[in-house]
């Protein structure tokens, strides 16, 4: 993993959680009835709790994201429900959690391990990144937000796909490599080896530990 010493976090830094959904982390939600191994993905559990312990002792901004639909899904592509129908499990369809990828439904929470607290801003997006028609950037820029450590599943699906695109917006992105899941290990080992290459073309790749210590060294918020 990455030294953090060339370049120390700043109070200019959020955490963005991404997609600790009942639905792609539970075993009776939307990724298992894809066919993804949900043990995989729940790898990343103790990485973000970690971050989100740091981030919360130091005041840091922490957002979280949900990926889902509306009720009518209207906001959900032709070509993304035949794309999940083929995996076998067509968005709004009925689960255990209730309709698979819907908002407002059990599984479409976040797990109880990392819920987000009354302060902590929840972004609904309907595509894989985070910034795809959702206010994100503008909470961001609200908050005088440069810098992000991101986590979350699927590492090479939404939370990649964030990262490219805070890049392109100008933000510093650092990576938690342990607080990220795959179903497919290859895949997960691939998108964390892409973000370093070209001295770092999408950020840096760092363990949960040395992000949180780093957070931790950061000065406590202002009154």
């Amino acid at each position: 993993m990455s030294d953090l010493a060339p370049m120390p976090l700043g109070r200019d830094t959020a955490l963005l959680v991404i997609d600790m959904q009942r639905d792609f982390l539970d075993p009776r939600g939307y990724a298992a009835h894809a066919g993804l191994n949900t043990s995989l993905l729940r790898a990343a559990i103790p990485g973000a709790q970690r971050l989100l312990h740091a981030a919360r002792r130091r005041g840091l901004l922490v957002i979280h994201t949900r990926e889902g639909h509306r009720a009518d899904l209207s906001d959900c592509p032709t070509a993304k429900l035949q794309r999940t129908a083929r995996a076998g499990a067509p968005i709004g369809t009925p689960g255990p959690l209730g309709r698979l990828l819907v908002r407002g439904e059990h599984g479409h929470g976040i797990v109880d391990e990392l819920a987000p607290r009354a302060d902590e801003p929840v972004v609904d997006k309907p595509g894989y990144s985070a910034f795809h028609q959702t206010d994100l950037q503008q909470i961001l820029a609200a908050q005088g937000i440069h810098e992000l450590v991101l986590c979350g599943v699927t590492t090479e699906v939404c939370v990649h796909s964030t990262l490219r695109a805070a890049t392109d917006l100008g933000y510093r992105c650092r990576l938690a490599g342990d607080a990220c899941a795959s179903a497919f290990p290859a895949l997960h080992q691939a998108a964390l080896d892409m973000v370093t290459v070209e001295g770092g073309i999408f950020g840096s790749v760092h363990t949960s530990a040395e992000l949180a210590e780093a957070i931790d060294t950061l000065p406590q918020e202002s009154p």
